[in-house]
């Protein structure tokens, strides 16, 4: 692809807040955006040309969306999507994002652990896989304690727990159970590993010029979500091209175009591979603040074959998450002046309907002299942002 005629018709099969800044960037460029998800009024929708509620489950519900908008590109922002439907899109000659074969790979844990470990020899995580809670006992003996349970299809973290002893295992279960997206009752047990840092290595791969990476970004999180994130993220030059070289391997393996957010745990002596997500990545929220070209901006240049003749980074930055405290049904905020009022902070908002405890409802994002205090300043602007009722 050497790059199209614009606009470009966009379909987003989710529409959260990563898919939010997606839809902004993609009309700065004069593209037409479907935003779809399986309930109405989310972030994406509010800024997208027109929206579609469906369950991204059904094919039926795909099939009949996609043959009312025939969309040039279609883009997937979450797992829970019939992934063999959009195969059948591509075959029809719709662009699936980064390919139909990949999303199907990276949708699921289980698939992108084995390609990475079994067929390309990367080293990653001691691993097991479960469907019943005497399975999960097994395996997780076999791999020893303490080690990390979570569902094979999952976001933001759900259902991911530590499991210090043999005790906790049958509520690790449960937790994992609820937490899991789509029609899948299996989770994948880990070797914990005792790491220095965790990064995630932004890495866009694009149709016909050379894979580019941005600077890694650190990253920190609680309950198996990311609460916070900071570029550079402090490693040695000798970790960022080993972790290159293992992304690189990945994603020209799944093939396609777009961003692919590729986490790693990075110890005292290695750089292992952890997980592949093949757009937008949460930590990279950071980007908003950081770079010259955002990773939404990166995604829909590499999707459209637009060119990106550079990535540079501005100013150290961080990340903070803005949590909800509690179940809400309508939500309003506090504090964003005060949060606003020091140089070189900024407030996300993604314009969610309704809250529930540790919901992500917004992000600070700060700059520094140094990563130290742009997390200082993420973490005091995020800390001043309240979720409260619109109905008081």
């Amino acid at each position: 692809m050497n790059g199209i005629n614009l606009p470009a018709k966009i379909m987003l099969l989710g529409s959260g807040e990563l898919g939010k800044e997606f839809v902004i960037a993609a009309q700065r460029l004069g593209n037409y955006v479907i935003a779809v998800d399986r309930y109405d009024n989310a972030p994406a929708m509010q800024v997208a040309d027109c929206r579609e509620v469906i369950s991204m489950l059904s094919a039926d519900d795909l099939e009949r969306v996609v043959s009312k908008h025939q969309p040039d590109f279609l883009v997937p922002e979450i797992e829970a999507i019939r992934t063999e439907k959009l195969q059948e899109f591509e075959q029809r000659g719709i662009t699936v994002i980064p390919t139909a074969a990949a999303t199907n790979y990276t949708m699921n844990r289980d698939r992108i652990r084995e390609l990475a470990h079994t067929q390309l020899g990367i080293r990653t995580a001691k691993y097991g896989y479960a469907q019943n809670l005497d399975e999960l006992r097994a395996i997780s003996e076999e791999i020893g304690f303490p080690n990390v349970i979570k569902p094979v299809m999952s976001s933001s973290g759900k259902g991911q727990s530590i499991v210090k002893e043999r005790r906790e295992i049958e509520q690790a279960w449960n937790y994992a159970i609820a937490g899991s997206r789509g029609d899948t009752h299996k989770v994948i047990i880990e070797e914990f590993i005792d790491f220095e840092i965790e990064i995630t290595l932004l890495t866009i791969k694009q149709w016909n010029a050379p894979t580019i990476f941005c600077p890694p970004i650190g990253h920190r999180q609680e309950r198996g979500d990311y609460q916070e994130s900071w570029q550079p993220a402090g490693i040695t030059q000798e970790q960022i091209l080993t972790a290159q070289a293992i992304a690189q391997k990945v994603t020209d393996a799944l093939g396609g175009a777009g961003i692919f957010g590729v986490e790693f745990f990075v110890t005292k002596d290695e750089v292992i591979f952890s997980e592949l997500s093949p757009r937008p990545h949460d930590t990279g929220m950071v980007t908003l603040i950081s770079q010259n070209l955002n990773e939404f901006e990166l995604h829909l240049r590499a999707i459209l074959g637009l060119p990106i003749p550079k990535i540079e980074l501005f100013a150290c930055a961080a990340s903070a998450v803005i949590l909800a405290a509690e179940k809400l049904d309508t939500v309003a905020y506090t504090g964003v002046a005060e949060a606003l009022s020091e140089s070189d902070v900024d407030i996300k908002l993604f314009g969610k309907p309704n809250a529930h405890p540790y919901r992500r409802m917004g992000v600070a994002l700060a700059k520094g002299s140094d990563t130290n205090i742009a997390r200082e300043k993420a973490d005091k602007a995020a800390s001043k942002v309240n979720v409260v009722s619109s109905n008081p």
